[in-house]
């Protein structure tokens, strides 16, 4: 091969130097073209291979580190190893020639080595992101730093390689620009720090809903790296958060909420002071006939009876002794039939109270969970129960507080 190769570079009249020359180097061209070569088979024959048997296994591991493209850049090491052993011997002759492939070929191990250690470790992200501890413990951050370090290693040897100088004399020499590179890397590494207190903590995870007043975030953590965090919030816009902002700033995480199993309901109704008042005989016989309270209502009445008997009450005034009121039955009312509510939770904190009287009326608040915990069955729910309320209310004799509005005015006008 090596006869063949000189006999037709003398053919071809060139010149006798660059003849000279080439005739020296062939052994180095023949190893190139093996070397292309045996790239050629690595990238088209042995992947080709490999992608078939990858397709017919079930371990995602394997897809993984195929689909993310390890295998491919992997092999772009081979070539770099050939060559830098292949040229000690063919170009021995000619040792300035020889440096230069050597310092080319260590530079590019070096650059596909970091190339292929970054694709290595996308992959070993993407099958933790599978497992479910991926949720509490998030690394995306961790992997980052390994990167940035990665790369100013890579750097560092490059330099000193084309330098021929050592890697610790650069070191030291960074020592000057400290300052500088702090300043540069200030978000990065507050993110690190901040990413080891979130994570250690258990401060927030991927898929917690959070709100941020400063930053107006309102959403799910869709993503957490080093330097931000990536919220989709509920209008399906993307707030981008320093994540350091998550340890300096407050915020609300929900995660509580929904490893609880329920959903608070706070919303009260106001009713107008003046059509509180005691309950006749017979208003009580009518509001008997409504399931949710005829049983409380016989129990109750025998139970204030006996002790207006017992303390010799006058009855000709309802003011007199114990009486139930409409307000009073009216609480009772929406206690039962919250309880009756198979998407309220019965086992959490449960309160029908009757709140400070203001200018707008007597407020009865509910304080209770729901069952339901998506927003939009959620505030369905709510609408479901406050509709019912506010439709049985007459029943009971009460009026709802309303500031009087242009209707009202109109009539008092007629």
């Amino acid at each position: 091969m090596d006869s063949f190769i000189k006999s037709i570079l003398r053919n071809k009249d060139l010149t006798s130097l660059f003849s000279a020359n080439a005739e020296k180097y062939a052994d180095f061209v023949i190893a190139l073209v093996i070397t292309t070569f045996i790239y050629i088979f690595l990238r088209y024959v042995l992947l080709t291979i490999i992608r078939k048997i990858v397709r017919k296994t079930t371990s995602k591991w394997h897809i993984t580190f195929f689909d993310k493209k390890v295998f491919n850049k992997g092999i772009l090491i081979i070539p770099g190893l050939l060559i830098h052993s292949l040229a000690q011997y063919t170009l021995s002759e000619f040792p300035a020639s020889l440096n230069q492939i050597l310092i080319f070929t260590q530079v590019y191990l070096v650059i596909v080595t970091v190339m292929t250690l970054n694709s290595f470790l996308d992959a070993l992200y993407h099958l933790y992101q599978s497992y479910e501890v991926s949720k509490s413990k998030p690394v995306k951050g961790y992997l980052q730093v390994f990167k940035m370090l990665s790369i100013i290693i890579a750097v560092i040897i490059i330099f000193s390689t084309l330098l021929n100088k050592s890697p610790i004399l650069l070191l030291g020499g960074l020592g000057a620009f400290s300052a500088v590179l702090l300043l540069i890397f200030k978000d990065p590494i507050l993110g690190f720090v901040a990413g080891i207190q979130i994570s250690v903590n258990d401060m927030v995870r991927q898929g917690d809903w959070i709100v941020m007043d400063k930053t107006g975030a309102d959403g799910l953590v869709t993503d957490i790296s080093l330097t931000t965090v990536k919220v989709q919030n509920w209008d399906k816009t993307i707030s981008t958060i320093p994540t350091y902002s998550l340890v300096s700033e407050s915020f609300v995480n929900w995660r509580g909420m929904k490893e609880s199993g329920g959903r608070r309901i706070k919303r009260s109704i106001n009713i107008d002071m003046n059509s509180v008042r005691f309950m006749t005989t017979e208003q009580l016989d009518r509001l008997k006939r409504i399931d949710f309270i005829s049983d409380f209502l016989d129990q109750k009445e025998k139970e204030l009876t006996a002790y207006n008997k017992k303390h010799n009450i006058d009855n000709e005034e309802l003011v007199n002794g114990r009486r139930q009121t409409n307000l009073g039955i009216f609480r009772i009312y929406v206690s039962e039939y919250l309880k009756h509510n198979p998407e309220i939770h019965q086992s959490m904190t449960f309160l029908v109270r009757q709140l400070q009287p203001t200018v707008s009326g007597i407020p009865i608040e509910i304080y209770a969970f729901s069952k339901v915990q998506e927003w939009a069955k959620y505030e369905d729910l709510q609408s479901d129960i406050f509709d019912h309320l506010l439709a049985a209310i007459p029943e009971f004799e009460l009026q709802v507080f309303q500031n009087p509005s242009g209707v009202d005015f109109g009539k008092l006008s007629k």
